[in-house]
């Protein structure tokens, strides 16, 4: 085999790349890699999950982060897999477009020489002359919307060519275009847009800035400047719990009653946010997509000073509101960390847990850690992990020591670290706000496809012939039909057909059918 040279190489890789079977078998890669996301915690969704996972599992940890298993989205591989998608479908869609689009403008083919040889024909023998047995076929498939073409074939004979279903093709183009319009609303989405999430006490407020976020990610091209100036606060929050039936336990009809101005000096509106139904303001929605608990929690060093005091969310781990969550007192004369569990209706039963998500019997239990929180060596820390690697768990004369708090209850911790108190509990919300400007295009891809798959299944595309000629004196009509799709009945157009080409009594009775 002859080397091939460099343009003849590229003309081979590329023909390889566009080609549908490379397609089908990127897309399963695709499809594989998703895989992981799915099934290890992912950094930027769940930290504390995937720091937890990294706690179990600290042989296989390394691996994953240089593999980069914990953010499968956002690694070189998959978005090498990707690319290489887009340009194979791209590739692969543009020449078959023009292939639909000529198959959609083509006429009909010519008739067969022996139309009686078709799965389903028939033929009959009349007086009238080849003119005006064409002319009524012409017509008669007009009627049934049938695309037409007369040719003649000599002196004494001719025939009408018949098409319909040419939606079937424009189905097809349509629905190959469509997977190029959705590509390039998911592009703009993510080079222009963001999104972003923050958790909102319940009489909190949100202006739209960076330093207001938990988590942002922005799109490769998206500009700090275009985000709009809107802020809000969360002046309520309502929920209903089932106490009865099937869902007993059950959240439902989550409400947050949130007041907000569309740019600084702007009119106060009010607006309920529910799940499903987001807020817009102006090319930004803000979504309502979780709640939690925050106990209100106090730690005060050995000389009595607070060195934190606030509401810390707790992330819920089960549908009954058991929440995990850290409380870091840097600023205590010996820093410390409360880590464990909020259970809103606490019961032990084969040990600690929440039968009920409601706050019917609200308890804190939280492991005491000292030492250094690894807060100071510049790497950023999710506040909900704690960092034990230079801690000591605390200890009560060498025996387990666990805070199990109620609201208003207050513990000395020992050594004389101080002390902590269990105020209260408030509510939080999970908010996501995010930009992304080729939703509708992408949208409009969705339907442009579903409208070309619907035209390319329900469509049955057939094919008609009529052929007349001069036979000893009168005219032989020959009918043939073609279906070119599963489940069409074209026996029965061939017999309606026939009927009404066929002349009136006075003529001949049809002759033959097959």
């Amino acid at each position: 085999m002859n080397d091939l040279s460099l343009v003849e190489l590229l003309r081979w890789t590329w023909r390889q790349l566009t080609s549908m079977r490379t397609a089908l078998v990127l897309l399963l890669l695709l499809a594989l890699a998703a895989v992981p996301g799915s099934l290890i915690p992912q950094a930027d969704v769940d930290a504390l999950k995937a720091s937890q996972w990294q706690d179990n599992h600290p042989k296989l940890t390394p691996i994953y982060e240089k593999l980069g298993l914990f953010d499968v989205y956002a690694s070189p591989w998959f978005a090498a897999i990707y690319l290489l998608l887009t340009v194979s479908l791209v590739g692969c869609i543009i020449p078959r477009t023009k292939v639909y689009f000529r198959a959609m403008r083509a006429r009909p083919p010519r008739a067969p020489r022996h139309l009686t040889r078709l799965g389903e024909s028939a033929s009959y023998e009349t007086e009238e002359s080849v003119d005006e047995v064409l002319a009524r076929a012409e017509k008669v498939l007009g009627k049934r919307r049938f695309r037409r073409d007369r040719h003649d074939e000599g002196t004494d004979g001719g025939f009408v060519a018949a098409e319909r279903g040419y939606l079937r093709e424009a189905g097809n183009l349509v629905f190959h275009l469509s997977i190029l319009v959705v590509m390039a609303g998911v592009a703009a989405g993510s080079l222009f847009g963001y999104q972003g999430g923050a958790i909102i006490l319940v009489g909190g407020g949100f202006s739209n800035n960076l330093t207001q976020y938990d988590d942002f990610v922005p799109g490769g091209l998206y500009q700090q400047e275009w985000m709009e100036p809107f802020a809000f606060d969360i002046a309520d929050f309502e929920l209903d719990w089932l106490t009865s039936g099937a869902g007993m336990g059950q959240a439902r009809n989550f409400v947050s009653k949130l007041r907000y101005t569309e740019e600084p000096g702007a009119e106060e509106k009010t607006y309920d946010l529910r799940v499903n139904h987001p807020l817009t303001i102006g090319s930004t929605d803000i979504f309502l997509i979780g709640h939690g608990y925050a106990p209100v929690i106090t730690v005060r060093d050995a000389d009595g000073e607070i060195a934190i005091s606030g509401a810390t969310p707790f992330l819920p781990t089960d549908q009954n509101f058991r929440s995990f969550g850290v409380v870091k007192a840097t600023d205590a004369k010996t820093p410390l960390a409360l880590e464990g569990e909020f259970y809103p209706t606490y019961v032990f039963d084969n040990g600690p847990q929440s039968t009920f998500g409601d706050l019917l019997n609200p308890l804190v239990s939280m492991e005491v850690w000292t030492g250094d929180l690894g807060l100071d060596d510049g790497r950023s820390q999710s506040v909900y992990v704690l960092d034990k690697a230079k801690m000591t768990k605390v200890t009560d004369d060498g025996e387990m020591f666990r805070l199990d708090m109620r609201p208003g209850d207050t513990v000395e911790l020992p050594g004389d670290l101080g002390s902590v108190t269990f105020e209260r509990v408030e509510r939080w919300n999970k908010i996501q706000i995010s930009q992304t400007p080729g939703k509708f295009v992408a949208l409009a891809g969705v339907v442009l496809a579903l409208l070309g798959l619907v035209g390319s299944l329900y469509v049955r595309p057939r094919r008609v012939w009529v052929r007349a000629r001069r036979v000893g004196g009168t005219t032989l009509v020959e009918i043939g039909g073609l279906d070119r799709s599963s489940g069409g009945d074209i026996a029965e157009e061939i017999e309606s057909i026939t009927a009404e080409l066929a002349p009136a009594p006075a003529g001949a009775a049809p002759k033959e059918q097959s």
